[in-house]
């Protein structure tokens, strides 16, 4: 009797778009959100070419082809703002980067689930103060004559103490660690949700063979967040030329501006604050500089962590 050989198989059915129409129907506002507000401005970036003129208009102002950015590139500001720039940034990382990723590797491994919970809740609240705020804080905390700082050493000593804010030493640090303290608890949502798909036979096999708390966290936990925490870290690096404007400014006075200006600052002063004198051209000039070198960065970055690691973005 010859054997038959009967192949199995499923039948693919094609799914209707039109049936699950509700779905689509909610990508509707996000979708004209990012045509108005990320494509539709991509036009005016010919003005970064242009003597732009606003009686003249954006296709009526003539054309200069890459004079702004060899005017910027050959300024005294850029040296000092991107140098400025770097520095924040590259601290930033250093600083901020890792306290996300240990405090959700030991709220991970806490018991007590109404802790966790409570503990998540506070440290994120801080996230959730608008940057004016947090520099009212700043100032109320530690100015030399009105701060708590200030009262209290007044008290103790009979004198005040010097203005930190005067420092342009001071200046980075208060910066990037109150940016640590606001940012630390909603940076760790991400790796807490990448830890809450860990299978849980790992950590009961681990046990079994004798390892601590401490080893389990090491050889369990944060292996299976890297992939998470390489991506992070490419995104990181592809906003190294971007500090945050607002809380830059507010912190910014004519004592620490050595060390504060920025290229987002200096972008605002050369485009806007001059009023009617302000120079559109040269600071659409900077911002797209400033946007293809982290497009680059991001590229770069990519491709390093896609040879070292094989995770990447693409």
């Amino acid at each position: 009797m010859r054997n038959k050989k009967i192949s199995v198989g499923k039948t693919v059915k094609k799914r209707n778009p039109l049936k699950d129409w509700q779905l689509y129907l909610f990508l509707v506002i996000p979708v004209i959100y990012i045509i108005i507000f990320k494509y539709v401005p991509m036009g005016g970036l010919v003005i970064a070419f242009k003597d732009y003129k606003v009686r003249k208009g954006i296709w009526g102002s003539d054309w200069v082809g890459f004079e702004n950015f060899v005017r910027f590139l050959s300024s005294y500001e850029f040296g000092r703002a991107v140098k400025n720039t770097l520095s924040l940034s590259i601290y930033s990382i250093v600083a901020s980067f890792p306290f996300p990723i240990i405090f959700a590797l030991v709220i991970n491994s806490v018991r007590s689930e109404k802790f966790k919970k409570v503990t998540q809740t506070i440290v994120t609240m801080p996230h959730f103060i608008s940057t004016v705020v947090l520099v009212g804080i700043l100032f109320s905390v530690f100015h030399c004559r009105t701060g708590l700082y200030g009262n209290l050493l007044h008290t103790i000593t009979g004198e005040y103490p010097d203005d930190l804010f005067a420092s342009a030493s001071n200046f980075r640090h208060f910066y990037i660690w109150s940016g640590v303290w606001q940012g630390f608890g909603w940076g760790s949502i991400i790796y807490t949700a990448a830890l809450s798909g860990v299978d849980p036979t790992y950590h009961e096999a681990a046990q079994l063979d004798g390892a601590s708390r401490i080893q389990r966290i090491v050889y369990v936990d944060l292996p299976a967040i890297v992939p998470t925490i390489i991506t992070m870290l490419i995104l990181r690096m592809g906003n190294v030329m971007s500090i945050g404007f607002e809380k830059v400014y507010l912190m910014q006075n004519s004592l620490n501006l050595s060390v504060s200006q920025t290229i987002s600052t200096y972008v605002y002063k050369v485009g806007l604050s001059g009023g009617r004198s302000g120079d559109f051209s040269y600071a659409t000039a900077i911002g797209l500089f400033n946007n293809v070198i982290e497009f680059f960065l991001v590229i770069i970055v990519n491709k390093i962590s896609k040879t070292v690691s094989e995770t990447s973005l693409w």
